[in-house]
């Protein structure tokens, strides 16, 4: 019979293989030359879009298998389900691409803008929708000096002073890729910069802060855990958790701006216009009165409907994240410092993981099947201000 630690592993390693073959960015992606088309019709003409076929089969094999081994209450058993869980619905959420099911599979991954914030009654959409009402009574006030462009060159050299750095001899390569539809996507590996973007200073440190620091940091964090693989895995169980610490980041190290807060806004109003029927054209055009170029109005609309229904009704609610997982990490922070548990703060960096799977993993601490994270962000490594400003909002809170 094996140990405890020996079956944890064992979990771990099944998990990590299931996970590893459902790569859902990769999957949703639209081809380059669906922009042109739009674009040549003058955004008259809605995008047409097929995908690959993708079949589950092998994935929900492994995900069967799994749960043979996890048919108790056991805490250990739990969490292996709810990993177990997100991984079968994302991999039926690919195999639906383009049917209103994918919707259905989006929403028990990313949730909705109107689902209300753990221990609230208000939603991401309420936040958003407040953000917004703020900024219409700004955006004519004067708030400085316009910020300077600078090229993606600059941007990569930037980058890659900062993450060699923080990371030394693991620190991923910084290339250039003038393919990419994103300004910059960033692995453990490789972090690539679309060669013709253009950037602010404040966009560079928010890369910086949200890219290098949290989502490499986690990645490699995760893979130098010697037993349990599964926190080198970014799957969508993951995805809340991990936008929400990487927007903190931004946030508690003063690089978040108005303009970003303004996008990830945005990326809400945008996701339950899609919700209630609104289609591609329709968001294009939300879009085009809120950016400063058509390809920048359709690169945003095209993240609501990756993989959905481009005559709407069924987004890809993954866009509502980013500000639904900042509220739900800044309470996660506070309700740390108010019990007097720091060291369940610093487990948020040791992997790729969720908020709900800190209690287990602090059980795996105690084992020995999780080590303490390599890397840490500069705010990490000294917390004093982080806990000033937790002690004030709490106070704020109550």
């Amino acid at each position: 019979m094996i140990t405890e630690k020996e079956h944890i592993i064992q979990l771990s390693d099944m998990l990590e293989k299931a996970a590893s073959t459902v790569r859902i960015l990769r999957s949703v992606e639209w081809p380059v030359e669906v922009k042109d088309d739009f674009l040549k019709h003058n955004a008259q003409k809605l995008p047409s879009i097929e995908y690959e076929a993708y079949d589950p089969k092998d994935v929900l094999y492994q995900i069967r298998q799994i749960r043979k081994l996890t048919n108790s209450n056991d805490p250990v058993h739990v969490w292996a389900n709810r990993i177990a869980d997100r991984i079968e619905s994302s991999s039926m959420m690919l195999a639906s691409r383009g049917t209103h099911d994918f919707f259905k599979y989006s929403k028990e991954l990313y949730g909705e803008p109107t689902e209300p914030l753990p221990g609230e009654d208000r939603s991401a959409l309420d936040l958003a929708k407040h953000f917004d009402h703020i900024f219409d009574h700004v955006t004519d006030m004067h708030l400085g000096e316009p910020l300077e462009e600078v090229d993606a060159e600059h941007m990569a050299s930037r980058m890659k002073s900062a993450v060699i750095e923080m990371f030394g001899e693991n620190a991923p390569e910084v290339v250039m890729d003038d393919k990419m539809p994103s300004k910059a996507i960033a692995g453990s590996r490789r972090i690539k910069i679309r060669s013709t973007a253009q950037f602010t200073e404040k966009d560079v440190n928010q890369l910086i802060e949200h890219e290098a620091a949290i989502h490499v940091g986690t990645s490699i964090n995760g893979k130098l855990q010697p037993h349990l693989k599964i926190l080198s895995e970014n799957h969508a169980g993951t995805t809340k958790t991990q936008e929400g610490i990487a927007v903190f980041a931004e946030y508690i190290t003063g690089h978040i701006d108005l303009d970003r807060v303004m996008r990830l806004t945005d990326r809400v109003l945008a996701n339950q216009m899609a919700v209630e029927g609104a289609d591609f054209i329709d968001v294009y055009r939300f879009y085009e009165e809120r950016t400063t170029s058509k390809d920048a109005a359709f690169n945003n609309a095209k993240r609501v409907f990756r993989g959905g229904v481009i005559t709407g009704g069924a987004p890809f609610t993954k866009d509502i994240v980013y500000l639904d997982g900042f509220i739900r990490v800044h309470k996660f922070l506070r309700d740390c410092m108010e019990q007097g548990n720091l060291d369940a703060i610093d487990l948020l960096f040791c992997g790729k993981l969720g908020l709900d799977d800190i209690p287990i993993v602090e059980h795996f601490r105690d084992l020995g099947l999780v080590e303490k994270p390599r890397y840490l962000p500069d705010w990490m490594l000294d917390k004093r201000f982080l806990l000033t400003h937790l002690a004030y909002s709490s106070f704020l809170s109550d």
